[in-house]
């Protein structure tokens, strides 16, 4: 039995009198798709386009592309943030993403008290929250600082916190959008650590990253997007040979 399985799944963001904005182009380089003018006032851009594939328990899949390709995109539409607009998506199991780590935070509040509702957002109870602070202060090792508001963290401590709160769970479907680029070069042996050993828990893994040693070292199977296409499925090596290959298919 697919724990994830996606059917002919389309993505289209709506541009309401895009024709105005300048930046319109930027926006659809981002999201990876084309634009298609469906009338005076409103254009769409084709985010992902007929996507299929199923995924087994035990499964980890490298997502491979260039920016824009519609990785980010396939994962957020997996995740539940984005609707298909066509197509059939069925999803077994809870999700669980680290994604955009740091983001959402109240910078008013110390890091404690971002620590502990964080913990709440991501779907624990008043008490389990209660219960998993300590770990969650001792793993962001930044000690008395997390009695101060969060506006005088620079970034790497900011990003501490995120990923302390993003990796206190236990997953089903774990989904990684480019975590490890983010925060200290002294917490990344930390974090990979940890990601290691939420691989290890989930029932399936799809990892979104530039770094090839890492799909490597997390992934035994990959997808090759561009321009929120699928362009190929099958094992890790066969994918990148794809990649690198140049074709003006790709």
């Amino acid at each position: 039995m697919s724990v994830v399985s996606l059917k002919k799944v389309s993505v289209d963001f709506p541009i309401f009198n895009g024709e105005k904005f300048s930046l319109r182009s930027t926006i659809i380089n981002k999201l990876g798709g084309q634009l298609s003018q469906k009338d005076d006032s409103v254009s769409s851009v084709k985010a992902l386009k007929d996507i299929t594939f199923e995924v087994q328990k035990g499964d980890r899949i490298g997502l491979v592309g260039h920016n824009g390709s519609g990785k980010s995109t396939l994962l957020r539409t997996i995740a539940g943030i984005y609707t298909h607009t066509s197509g059939e998506l069925r999803v077994s199991g809870n999700v669980s993403t680290l994604f955009d780590i740091g983001s959402g935070f109240n910078d008013e509040m110390t890091g404690n008290e971002n620590l502990f509702f964080g913990a709440l957002i991501y779907g624990n109870s008043f008490k389990k929250a209660q219960e998993s602070m300590p770990a969650m202060q001792e793993f962001t090792e930044l000690g008395d600082y997390l009695n101060l508001p969060m506006r005088t963290y620079s970034q790497g401590m900011k990003t501490r916190i995120g990923f302390a709160v993003a990796t206190n769970f236990e997953p089903d479907i774990l989904l990684i959008d480019e975590v490890f680029g983010a925060g200290d070069k002294d917490f990344f042996a930390k974090s990979q650590k940890r990601i290691e050993s939420l691989v290890e828990k989930s029932n399936s893994l799809f990892l979104a990253s530039h770094s090839d040693d890492l799909i490597r070292k997390f992934c035994n199977k990959a997808i090759l997007m561009s321009h929120g296409e699928m362009k190929a499925f099958g094992a890790v090596e066969d994918i990148f040979s794809l990649y690198y290959e140049g074709s003006p298919k790709v």
